[in-house]
């Protein structure tokens, strides 16, 4: 299962530390549910491989209080494809079944 769509990147700062994250569709992230069944890990997350611009990796979506999906934008990404909290990307998330 594939999903494509654009998204702003936000800055979420914790205690010690800052990640950024964009949030999934709201319609992606109801279909993600209904999928997860026994492939939820730890905190209901779903492995998945994603790309923005040119950089592909495997990582994991993780559902959010506010009902949504978000997926983690690691160091390396950001800096390969020069995006920021406030950006807008284009992003595929394919969800490894």
């Amino acid at each position: 299962m594939r999903y494509a769509f654009d998204a702003e990147v936000w800055l979420y700062t914790g205690a010690k530390s800052a990640w950024h994250f964009v949030s999934l569709p709201p319609e992606f992230s109801e279909g993600i549910r209904g999928l997860r069944g026994p492939r939820a890990a730890g905190w209901g997350s779903v492995r998945v491989t994603a790309t923005i611009g040119e950089t592909t990796w495997r990582t994991s979506i993780f559902p959010a209080e506010s009902g949504v999906f978000v997926l983690p934008l690691k160091a390396e990404v950001r800096a390969r494809e020069h995006i920021g909290a406030g950006d807008r990307v284009a992003v595929a998330v394919e969800i490894e079944l």
